[in-house]
């Protein structure tokens, strides 16, 4: 017997063995299977209600348009067993002020309970830091926080700004447009990258330019081996030709990387789903100053532009008390080094945060500065025990791999990477500017007759006062493929070719 037959007979007889019914009615809809899902859910957030009773947990907004242009504002809870959603509002007749915001927030805040709530967290626009003055009037025990990663991704964007960036972006943006734009260099490309692509879509423009030019410095050989084979002399690219042969143009690249590398990685950090990480932003930050510095050979003249846009934007955002609190009683860093707390800045930002958590008892914060952190910071206690200290050891190796498994997810597994990767955007229209444009300056930038799409694209940015996205102009990205991000792991990019001119590059 056919082996369809037999599966439908099975079919049959399963269905036979349910009985008559159908779906359930309006009514069993709306009031018993209702019902019954809400209890359901009830079960599931109990356990997460407790430990907010138990340990505190953090408000987070989020505020997006679906696709009727509806504006609606979500609001989670996570604590450390998870998050979890709490109530939505849709809010298109109503401005998002910092009062609406404030409100809206305080009402959650009320309904778990303000001695529950340690901190509310939102992204920078105006109108939420002005809802963070508010909330600080009417209740100074709770904290207000910045999104890590969006403040991380300001600092980015920023920094890709500076002349220095941007003309290494612009070249590499003019290469790529021509490769892409004309069929015979788009198929020679693929030819010699073994069909790999070289423009990858990010998820803002400072994503798009450090993937792709991430992925131009992968291709380098491939690249130069193409533009001085005998089928590219019937190409008219002589700029592009130019540029991949510029050894100046690769030193900016590589220059490129190596710098924002430290600050790619602390994102990640932020970004990582699985593992709390505000413990590790303040620390990763100095630690990403401090590879900076190197990178640039330590001089004042070529890193200070860079520092001073990442100490503005972190400002009362990713140094708060609550941040200093958690690197100083973070083992990483606080056994590591025995003097941290003598640091100006930490000490008084650890002092700030006691004063909020303790709710002015001042008896409790003598308690916790004088009898608690000592015994903490010798170990002593539950702090000695063997399965305690062992993790602790003053030992770089073993905080390097404290360190690695804190990342193994973003260092090490392929899969999750490349499902996760903060930078990667899952739409290819986030990478236009890369594929097309109005070549005014490069007319003779022409191959066998094939014109540049006369169209301009946008790619999203990051702005603090105005934070709202806009839709995208739609590109035909079929003939296009588009490099993954699956293993690339942001450690070093080799060094620079030996060339006078590189030397006045950061200068």
């Amino acid at each position: 017997m056919h082996l369809s037959l037999i599966a439908f007979g099975s079919l049959a007889k399963r269905s036979v063995n349910l009985g008559r019914g159908g779906p359930p009615s309006v009514y069993e809809m709306r009031e018993p299977l209702l019902k019954k899902a809400v209890e359901r859910t009830k079960l599931k957030v109990k356990p997460h209600e407790d430990e907010w009773k138990k340990s505190g947990c953090s408000i987070m907004t989020d505020a997006w348009s679906d696709r009727k242009r509806r504006s609606i504002m979500n609001l989670c809870l996570n604590s450390k067993i998870g998050t979890i959603f709490l109530s939505s509002k849709e809010s298109s007749d109503i401005s998002h002020t910092s009062e609406m915001i404030f409100e809206y927030v305080d009402q959650c805040i009320e309904q778990v309970g303000p001695e529950n709530v340690v901190q509310v967290v939102t992204d920078n626009a105006s109108n939420n830091m002005g809802a963070a003055k508010l909330l600080r009037t009417k209740r100074s025990t709770i904290f207000w926080t910045s999104c890590a990663a969006h403040t991380i991704n300001i600092i980015l964007e920023g920094i890709a700004k500076l002349p220095r960036f941007t003309k290494t972006i612009e070249q590499a943006k003019a290469l790529t447009i021509f490769i892409y734009a004309h069929h015979k260099t788009l198929s020679m490309m693929r030819s010699y990258t073994k069909r790999e692509g070289i423009v990858r879509p990010g998820v803002t423009r400072f994503a798009s330019s450090f993937l792709s030019l991430q992925s131009l410095m992968e291709k380098k050989a491939q690249l130069r081996a193409m533009f001085t084979s005998s089928e590219c002399d019937e190409c008219k690219g002589k700029e592009s030709y130019n540029t991949v042969m510029s050894i100046n143009f690769w030193n900016g690249v590589t220059s490129f990387l190596t710098i924002f590398a430290p600050l790619v990685k602390v994102l990640r950090i932020a970004d990582a789903d699985k593992k709390s990480s505000m413990r590790f932003l303040y620390g990763e930050l100095m630690h990403a100053k401090e590879d900076i510095k190197s990178v640039l050979n330590n001089l004042s003249k070529n890193y200070d532009p860079i520092l001073e846009i990442i100490d503005t934007k972190m400002m009362d955002r990713l140094d708060t008390p609550l941040h200093l609190m958690a690197y100083l009683l973070n083992p990483y860093y606080h056994y590591k080094d025995s003097n941290l707390i003598l640091d100006q800045v930490v000490s008084d930002g650890v002092l700030d945060c006691l004063t909020v958590i303790c709710h002015g008892n001042f008896d409790l914060m003598d308690k916790i500065m004088n009898v608690e952190l000592p015994i903490y910071k010798t170990k002593g206690g539950v702090f000695g025990k063997p399965i305690v200290a062992k993790g602790c050891e003053v030992n770089d190796e073993k905080f390097d791999s404290v360190y690695v498994q804190f990342n193994s997810r973003l260092l090490n597994n392929r899969k999750w990477r490349k499902e996760k990767d903060v930078l990667l955007a899952s739409e290819a229209s986030k990478a236009q500017e890369w594929i097309i444009s109005v070549l005014e300056d490069e007319d003779d930038e022409d191959v066998n007759g094939h014109e540049v799409e006369d169209d301009t694209s946008r790619v999203s940015e990051l702005e603090e006062e105005d934070f709202e996205s806009e839709e995208e102009e739609q590109v035909n990205e079929n003939d296009i493929d588009f490099e993954s991000d699956e293993e690339r792991v942001l450690e070093n990019y080799g060094e620079e070719e030996e060339d006078p001119l590189v030397l006045d590059y950061i200068s």
